[in-house]
């Protein structure tokens, strides 16, 4: 790999880089803690649209994770954050929790069924029949059709859930219209979170634990990315790809000494 800048602004993943099944992964606690200290800019990215970062907070908090608010980003923020550049202060029908309706709500949105600009399609534990057929409905006359993320499915104490993008693929088999995705792996995620902690791309890294979404999203933002194999990829998997991260590390403990 090419000589890279010195690292000056940190985007990571949450889920698999900082805390997997509930517990914060070995390392995460001192990562954020050298990155507190030295002052550099950071993010923690995440696609999940379901809480605010107020919430997510509060969560990492209970493991020992002291992130503030204001240093958490989400696909509902970038979703959000989108819209707002595109049709300042219009219209959306939503299908999600208080994460995404509230980020709508801060740009000036108005959420409403009638006549509706968008459908914004996020993450919620229950999807139910008669939004979906109303989000169908206002598609076929015209809605235009946004989703936060891609992700097909999601996990539970109980095994895998529907997610936003196995939800987007039946609504696009019933309309024929495919949803933008906003979320990773889409670099405008990057790019948005880039611009919240107004980094540059050459001096950021992006910290995640899959190709399929964390790496290739920072790849293709110009970014330098660390794969950490304390998630879902695994490392004889990496070679599978036609990209490659800029590094390849256990886990967030041996990223800490990359923090200046």
């Amino acid at each position: 790999m090419s000589e890279r800048r010195p690292i000056e602004y940190w985007l990571s993943d949450m889920d698999g880089v900082l805390v997997h099944e509930g517990r914060p992964v070995p390392g995460a606690e001192e990562f954020i803690r050298r990155l507190s200290a030295s002052g550099r800019p950071f993010l923690v990215l995440t696609n999940n649209s379901i809480y605010t970062p107020r919430d997510l907070s509060a969560r990492l908090a209970t493991v020992g994770l002291v992130v503030p608010p204001e240093f958490i980003w989400t696909s509902a923020l970038a979703t959000a954050r989108f819209l707002s550049d595109q049709r300042p202060e219009g219209s959306a029908y939503v299908i999600g929790e208080a994460g995404l309706t509230t980020a709508l709500h801060e740009v000036g949105y108005v959420l409403t069924d009638l006549d509706p600009e968008y459908v914004v399609l996020g993450e919620t534990r229950t999807y139910s029949f008669s939004q979906l057929t109303k989000a169908i409905r206002l598609i076929e006359r015209g809605a235009r059709f946004i989703a936060t993320n891609p992700d097909p499915v999601g996990p539970s104490p109980e095994g895998s859930l529907p997610a936003c993008g196995a939800v987007a693929a039946m609504i696009t088999k019933a309309t024929g219209v495919d949803p933008y995705f906003v979320g990773k792996p889409n670099p405008l995620m990057m790019r948005t979170a880039l611009n919240v902690v107004g980094g540059h791309s050459e001096r950021t890294a992006m910290i995640g634990d899959r190709m399929d979404t964390d790496v290739v999203a920072g790849v293709e933002a110009g970014l330098q990315t660390i794969l950490v194999l304390s998630g879902v990829t695994r490392k004889e998997e990496v070679e599978r790809f036609p990209f490659r991260p800029s590094r390849v590390l256990p886990s967030i403990a041996e990223v800490i000494d990359l923090v200046e």
